[in-house]
């Protein structure tokens, strides 16, 4: 056993994984990748963001394939042991597996980097096959190539874990990239020793390779591909089946099951099918909280960096995604790799890439509460958004307005947010304005929970704001009409009995304690004149 060559710490990592109480199987990829060893179709590429299980996945294939371990007390558990394949491939091959994103300690240039990994790699070969005469001065690929030819055909399986890592640091030049490429290619590419090449990253390879150097591998995206799209993140059912277990393991459960599609919903496989954030769900069962478990590596990991490449082309496109309405656009992964991004679909495109953002039916949107809280703190924080910057600061005070009934100021910052500079919309109409609700509400995202179009009473109301931080906080209720007025915006809410939302079941006692507030908010088309009205619907229950 040795550092990469069948090494034992990736078996321990899957092993931790395997013994945590929020496991999900996901090893029936393996009946998928393993056909595909000794063919044509060996190289394999996985692209997808952060925090979406590819590490796991790399570490539990090369578990399953090296015979520097044992692992049959955990394959037999799972779902893999159903398949034929299993047995015949247990911890039956010669397994090289690579973790791209360890870097030397005082790390300051490429050579040193890629010398470690040469190093070490050289020195797993020697000590496991000492009378193979292998000379420390050739290349990797020369030393591999002469076990092949000389020790009966013999193969590895390559597991290239974060292939894209170095790419992000600062201390890589053109050259240095161009020369790293030429690394994979010598030690890869048609080469008789390579069973499986699998490689995981964020970045696609293509718009590195600049010709032919990587073009053997097929890559497998979250956008563009359905192919293993199952086995990253979870699924609806897989977040059923966590969940109930958490109930089983907390005696005070603070998390529900509508708050984890809340919070780290919102991404799709390529068939339309509901994913998860994995890791944001385990940690928010972990830690029986739903919070914001988003992590950032670095420039590229940074929803600031995007947006600031193009103000102009995205501000009125991200106002609108933060109120919920999806904005056409473009995407093409490529575009991520580059750090010259120069319009909105680049922008985006990258976005998505990073997970920023969710693409579907040629849009883009915001997928979750987790993510539009650092959307929220961006917006709070960038003045140079302009307009949208100062909308999302005056929301605070906008909320303080209407849960003390001060209408005075909820139209005054209505007025201020239509006579603005640069006008978000044409603002004609109800949809216009819905948007700019949504932006003068932002900050009570923090303690509600607000719904649009939600199926109350006897119809839909245009907006819920559920006090779930506080159950016995206020609820508000909230209907918009443009070309009325704010007493038919309320009326409407007592006539079709929307409040009827905060309360529980018969013979249930109320979820929400707190008053109920009706709030209606009008825009006239003619005069130009916004009208606020408020009505306390329910009295707190005390």
């Amino acid at each position: 056993m040795g550092v990469y060559l069948n090494s034992k710490a990736v078996y321990n990592a899957y092993r931790e994984i395997y013994s945590g109480p929020y496991f999900v199987d996901k090893s029936l990829m393996l009946d998928e990748i393993i056909p595909r060893i000794g063919t044509g179709e060996k190289y394999i590429c996985i692209t997808r963001p952060r925090r979406f299980g590819k590490s796991v996945m790399a570490n539990m294939i090369a578990s399953f394939l090296s015979m520097g371990c044992t692992a049959d007390e955990i394959f037999d558990q799972l779902k893999i042991a159903d398949k034929e394949c299993c047995r015949k491939n247990l911890n039956q091959h010669n397994v090289i597996s690579i973790p791209f994103n360890e870097v030397p300690a005082d790390c300051t240039g490429y050579r040193q980097y890629i010398t470690r990994i040469e190093k070490r790699l050289k020195r797993d070969l020697i000590r496991a096959f000492p009378d193979a005469d292998i000379d420390r001065d050739d290349a990797v690929w020369d030393i591999l190539t002469d076990l092949y030819e000389n020790g009966d055909s013999m193969q590895f399986v390559f597991i290239l874990d974060e292939w894209d890592f170095v790419f992000h640091r600062d201390f890589m030049t053109d050259q240095d990239k161009k020369s790293y490429i030429e690394f994979l290619n010598n030690l890869l590419k048609d080469k008789p020793y390579v069973s499986l090449a699998y490689m995981t990253g964020i970045l696609p390879i293509a718009k590195y390779s600049s010709g032919s150097e990587l073009n053997m591998f097929a890559e497998y995206t979250m956008a563009s591909e359905e192919m293993y799209s199952d086995y990253f993140g979870f699924t609806e059912s897989e977040v059923d089946d966590l969940y109930s277990r958490f109930l089983g393991n907390q005696s005070d459960p603070q998390v529900t099951r509508e708050g984890l599609r809340i919070w780290y919903d919102g991404y799709h496989t390529r068939s339309g099918e509901r994913v998860y954030n994995p890791r944001s769900v385990v940690l928010s069962l972990t830690n029986n909280n739903l919070g914001n478990y988003w992590t950032s590596a670095g420039p590229y990991d940074e929803i600031y960096y995007y947006i600031n490449h193009n103000v102009a082309e995205v501000r009125d496109d991200l106002a609108q995604m933060i109120s919920g309405i999806p904005v056409p656009a473009k995407v093409s992964e490529y575009a991520a790799t580059s750090m010259n991004l120069t319009t909105k679909d680049e922008i985006f495109s990258a976005m998505i890439v990073y997970g920023f953002l969710s693409y579907e039916d040629g849009c883009v949107s915001i997928p979750n509460k987790e993510l539009m809280d650092k959307f929220q703190d961006m917006l709070l924080k960038e003045s140079s958004l302009g307009y949208v910057n100062r909308l999302a600061k005056e929301s605070g005070r906008m909320l303080k307005a209407t849960l003390d009934g001060d209408t005075e100021t909820m139209v005054k910052i209505l007025e201020y947010t239509h006579n603005t500079e640069n006008p978000l919309l044409s603002y004609s109409n109800e949809s216009d304005l819905t948007t700019i609700v949504n932006l003068v509400y932002l900050q009570a995202r923090d303690t509600y929970r607000i719904e649009r179009e939600d199926k109350a009473g006897v119809g839909y109301v245009d907006f819920i704001f559920y006090p779930e931080m506080n159950k016995q906080a206020d609820g508000i209720i909230l209907e918009l009409k443009a070309g009325h007025t704010a007493e038919e915006a309320l009326q409407q809410i007592k006539d079709r009995k929307y409040a009827l939302k905060f309360e529980g079941h018969l013979g249930e006692k109320a979820k929400y304690t707190g008053r109920i507030l009706g709030v209606g908010i009008a825009y006239d088309k003619n005069t130009k004149v916004h009208e606020c009205k408020i009505e306390v619907l329910r009295e707190a229950i005390r």
